[in-house]
């Protein structure tokens, strides 16, 4: 989704305002527009009622926790293909395991460097590009093949 004229939008989700603020900053300076949410239901709305290119998740939060937006966010054909990045301060195996059993792209742990989390969401970015492009290219494939090999 990364056209010339398309501005990528990134979602900055964490229960800490500071944290949100921060980051935001980060991703304006790079570049990206940001979309700022304090909480997963928060994510969860303005995931599905406007167009959202990466999404960075803290883990930690109150009453949904990351794990549970992100289930919700692959559950739903509309935002399933919605890359994840997950920032947090719990930095183990076995958060790393249930995220990636969940869908989740990518990991970073707290404190997180501009250079560092630009460089990771371009490369989500492309990723997902490249998957687009990978597919339009199969379903014209297939598109011609059904046509008996004529266009």
């Amino acid at each position: 989704m990364e056209q010339a004229n398309h501005v990528p939008q990134i979602m900055v989700v964490d229960d800490d305002p500071d944290t949100v603020t921060i980051l935001a900053r980060h991703l304006q300076r790079e570049g990206f527009v940001a979309i700022e949410a304090v909480s997963g239901a928060e994510c969860l709305r303005i995931a599905f009622e406007q167009p959202v290119d990466v999404i960075l998740l803290d883990l930690m939060m109150p009453d949904m926790d990351g794990f549970a937006v992100c289930r919700a966010l692959k559950d739903d054909p509309t935002t399933a293909e919605i890359p994840i990045i997950v920032i947090t301060a719990r930095d183990d195996l076995d958060a790393r395991a249930e995220g990636m059993r969940l869908g989740v792209s990518d990991f970073l742990a707290k404190p997180v460097f501009r250079r560092q989390l630009a460089n990771r969401i371009r490369a989500q970015l492309d990723m997902l590009a490249t998957s687009r492009a990978t597919e339009a290219t199969l379903s014209r494939f297939e598109q011609h093949n059904r046509n008996g090999g004529k266009k």
